[in-house]
């Protein structure tokens, strides 16, 4: 019988964020034992998943890119293709292609105190295949939603629809929609980027939605980082494009929030300029809600306006009563006729990469913890989570949660320590994990994770404050604990 296979550290996930954690630990513990285990047969993650017309970014490759490896396309807003390339050359460039085991998807993970490691059961998708490994630390960048399903509500008479019905997560191999009528469901940023991206080739396309989102033009290149890196080089130019963005989104979603009536007068006088004259800006583009109660819909280019403004798209504002053979009937009796309907109606969130966690053999209940420092959870060992901002670039977060877990890393080398585990008062007031409006956040609150009022318990949207946490502050703290024992390591952990 082989030996049970030992890593210091288990990084699950081979997107942005485990390609990003890989290079740190190559980087900051070069003698650390570490595997990075894909669930997919391919890395990159939500680049290489999604496949439906147009995918792209919606944040700018300098924040969303990785803070060590500069973003040198001049694209700054950029398509999935791009953005793919870009986190595979950076895996190969950091010798991370031979640490990567593909169709390897972790299926649970036990804490043993005694042993102060974690038992962990894989299962191959290529074979069928399952066998145990064991790992000092696990590191789940994952993100926060299912790969295997997208969100679709039940839409009655659904069975009727004569037409082809399509989940952006799941978007067929060649479908053809050339000169077909199109009807996208949906408001979300998934469905500002169909729209411009399909609009050439189809009869018509419609977004229909029941509520309308903010939505706001951006360049998809940004002029002076393309001049800087002509004039002074790509590494200096990225450093410098870096911070000017990383603030210019600050000062953005501050002015947001502080000013909400201004922003929308701002947001909306914008758009009208975009739009033909005489439109119903009020009607489908002037959401209920205030700008950031939900995150803003970015357009390059100001593309989705121009859709609208050449006849090509439509927008329209209202409710479904049921899909009838043809399309969709509305609750204003309006039929929208249809050859393809397309559900971009959101994601299922599922943490962990729906990994089944126990300490000590006793099962771990998400909603019964809270996050330390946005990256553990209370009373779970040895275990650490990798969620990004919702209010700017969400890789910004994550490069400095991974930069702390070295730092942890290296704190625990240096005195002895082989596990770590954060401690919450038992009348801590908490709240949901994510201060955010999106449907599909709101679906799930109830099953994840909570967060705490203030530092070390608030997952903190400021990237400013987050540096001075996560890059510069202490690593210890009194609701951190450590122990070097391997036998009864952490009496009462998970309890």
């Amino acid at each position: 019988m082989s030996a049970v296979e030992h890593l210091d550290v288990l990084v699950v996930g081979a997107g942005i964020s485990g390609i990003g954690a890989g290079r740190y630990l190559r980087t900051e513990h070069p003698a650390k034992t570490f595997a990075i285990l894909e669930a997919r047969a391919a890395s990159g993650g939500t680049w290489d998943l999604f496949r439906y017309p147009g995918i792209r970014s919606d944040s700018d490759l300098h924040t969303f890119g990785y803070e060590f490896e500069p973003w040198r396309d001049d694209e700054s807003i950029a398509s999935a293709p791009r953005i793919l390339d870009y986190v595979r050359r950076t895996a190969t460039k950091y010798g991370l292609d031979a640490s990567i085991r593909y169709q390897h998807k972790v299926v649970s993970a036990d804490w043993s105190s005694d042993e102060a490691r974690w038992l962990v059961e894989v299962e191959r998708g290529d074979t069928g295949e399952r066998f145990q490994l064991t790992a000092g630390w696990i590191f789940c960048a994952s993100g926060y939603y299912r790969y295997d399903e997208g969100y679709t509500p039940a839409f009655e008479g659904r069975e009727r629809f004569a037409g082809t019905i399509v989940h952006p997560q799941h978007w067929p191999e060649g479908l053809d929609y050339k000169g077909k009528r199109v009807v996208v469901i949906g408001s979300g940023a998934t469905a500002v980027t169909l729209i411009p991206a399909m609009a050439d080739d189809v009869g018509h396309i419609t977004m229909l939605q029941r509520t309308p989102s903010y939505v706001m033009a951006v360049a998809k290149e940004d002029a002076l980082a393309n001049l800087l890196r002509r004039v002074v080089g790509p590494t200096r130019a990225y450093a410098v494009t870096r911070r000017k963005n990383i603030a210019m989104q600050r000062a953005t979603w501050r002015f947001c929030r502080r000013f909400p009536r201004v922003a929308r007068r701002v947001i909306r006088l914008v758009n009208k300029k975009r739009l033909p004259d005489g439109y119903p800006v009020d009607e489908h583009f002037n959401p209920p809600y205030d700008p950031w109660d939900q995150r803003l819909c970015v357009v390059p280019d100001g593309d989705l306006f121009d859709a609208i403004r050449d006849g090509k798209a439509s927008v329209v504002t209202d409710r479904i009563r049921t899909f009838t053979e043809t399309g969709i009937l509305l609750e204003s009796g309006r039929e929208l006729e249809a050859d393809i309907i397309v559900t971009a109606t959101g994601l299922n969130l599922q943490l962990f990469g729906g990994i089944e966690l126990s300490v000590n053999g006793r099962p771990v209940s998400p909603p019964d913890t809270v996050v330390f420092r946005g990256m553990m959870l209370s009373g779970v060992p040895n275990f650490a989570i990798a969620i990004g901002y919702t209010n700017s670039s969400w890789t910004l977060k994550i490069g400095l949660l991974c930069e702390y877990f070295c730092r942890l890393l290296r704190h625990m080398d240096d005195n002895g320590y082989n596990t770590a585990w954060a401690d919450a008062d038992p009348d801590l007031e908490t709240r949901p994990l994510l201060d955010f409006g999106a449907g599909y956040v709101q679906r799930s609150l109830a099953d994840l994770p909570k967060q705490g009022p203030a530092a070390p318990w608030l997952m903190s949207m400021n990237y400013q404050d987050d540096l001075k946490l996560l890059r510069t502050g202490p690593i210890t703290n009194k609701h951190l604990h450590f122990s070097c024992r391997t036998s009864g390591a952490a009496s009462g952990v998970g309890g």
